[in-house]
């Protein structure tokens, strides 16, 4: 959980350096990012199918695989086009023009929200589930199936849309 928290942190500070207003008005550099997000989350799927890891009772995470489950995570949320799309779209909503705060200040204070957030609700989600799929192994099989098919077709679907969304900005365009 650390490590999405800290891609959500890392898209926060894109935004608030302007970075993602380029990535926004540049169509191909979206679709390479989108790309390079869609592989990613293709990899983890199929790594997950592969070598499915299932929680079971009484069992506590090894001390070493820490870092490389954040670094996990920190690239699920950092390299995900939507959330990057998110941010651009909803905080900027929010910003009151005119404000004693600076605009940068503004989007990354609600950037932080959003982090602090998420971190309720996936802690509640994290605990919830370690709670019921420990106990029962089959169930937490199940999942982890469903969640690597669903990251590959998700991460295959990606380029699609954003190619189909490409095309329609193309069209609107010409």
């Amino acid at each position: 959980m650390g490590g999405l928290l800290a891609g959500y942190v890392a898209l926060t500070a894109v935004v608030v350096g302007g970075v993602a207003t380029v990535v926004a008005r540049s169509p191909l550099v979206l679709t390479v990012l989108t790309a390079v997000g869609a592989a990613y989350l293709v990899w983890l799927g199929i790594a997950t199918l592969a070598r499915p890891s299932a929680p079971t009772a009484g069992a506590e995470a090894s001390a070493g695989s820490w870092l490389r489950r954040a670094v996990k995570g920190a690239g699920i949320s950092g390299l995900n086009p939507k959330a990057l799309l998110l941010f651009l779209a909803l905080l900027p909503q929010f910003i009151a023009q005119g404000a004693t705060w600076p605009v940068a200040a503004q989007i990354a204070l609600l950037g932080l929200v959003h982090t602090a957030n998420c971190a309720a609700v996936y802690t509640g989600v994290g605990t919830a589930a370690r709670a019921v799929l420990r106990t029962r192994p089959a169930a937490a099989r199940a999942v982890i199936r469903c969640s690597g098919a669903a990251m590959v077709a998700i991460g295959a679907l990606l380029p699609v849309e954003r190619l189909l969304s490409w095309g329609s900005v193309r069209l609107s365009v010409g």
